[in-house]
């Protein structure tokens, strides 16, 4: 039976309170619908995750990707580099290289900084995963989406349920969310021709793995696991 978290977390507002760490893991199909539906043709490249929690987006990146770099402000004890992608100081995270694409699920209150950081560091692309609420209001249209708007907004046509803390692959929510990418024309130029797509419906079913439950629900992956190659670069 399908739960309903009626969280006001998960329920039209991720808002959580300064210095949270405003952890909700996202659930391993919503990451393969980005890979299979919208961003196909990346396969192969050098991607940065930096806000990788227990890697439940990074080791799926991982299944398409010939290099996955994760990072997260927390340890979670998967063997990922530690540092903050926003701020200023020696804690703030570096990946060795350039990473052709960034991919993430941002901290809520973070994520027009994590938007504008990615934005300047990302060799090909920037792909978050956020509320679709995201879209609305002045400041971050005035910090972001008006001299950098995105060239691809993919609406999830089914919802996809995050609960604070941990992956629970049984749970259902009242929010909506979508992936925002913006790709690079141009070395030096992002394409702002901004399209709507969907993400089609069924994607849950279709795309959640029988051993994703064992891997993510129930406990932290193991720090042993061969899941992220460090790019030699």
């Amino acid at each position: 039976m399908t739960r309903q978290n009626t969280s006001s977390a998960v329920m039209a507002q991720r808002c959580e309170p300064i210095g949270s760490l405003d952890y909700f893991p996202t659930p391993p199909w919503a990451t393969r619908a980005l890979m299979e539906h919208v961003i196909a043709d990346v396969r192969g490249k050098y991607v940065w995750e930096p806000a990788c929690g227990e890697g439940h987006m990074a080791g799926v990146l991982a299944e398409y990707l010939s290099q996955v770099y994760a990072s997260d402000v927390h340890d979670y004890g998967i063997g990922a580099a530690i540092g903050s992608f926003v701020g200023v100081g020696p804690d703030v995270a570096e990946a060795p290289g350039r990473p052709d694409w960034i991919i993430t699920n941002p901290p809520f209150n973070l994520a027009v900084a994590f938007a504008e950081r990615a934005l300047h560091l990302a060799g090909e692309g920037v792909a978050l995963l956020v509320r679709t609420a995201w879209l609305e209001g002045g400041d971050r249209w005035h910090r972001l989406f008006r001299d950098c708007p995105p060239t691809i907004v993919a609406q999830f046509a089914e919802r996809v349920p995050m609960t604070k803390g941990r992956w629970d692959p049984d749970a259902s929510t009242a929010t909506s969310y979508c992936w925002v990418v913006w790709r690079r024309a141009a070395e030096c130029k992002w394409d702002s021709n901004s399209r709507l797509v969907w993400i089609p419906p069924g994607c849950r079913e279709r795309l959640t793995k029988p051993s994703d439950r064992a891997r993510w629900a129930v406990k932290s992956i193991d720090a042993n696991q061969d899941m992220f190659e460090v790019p030699n670069v």
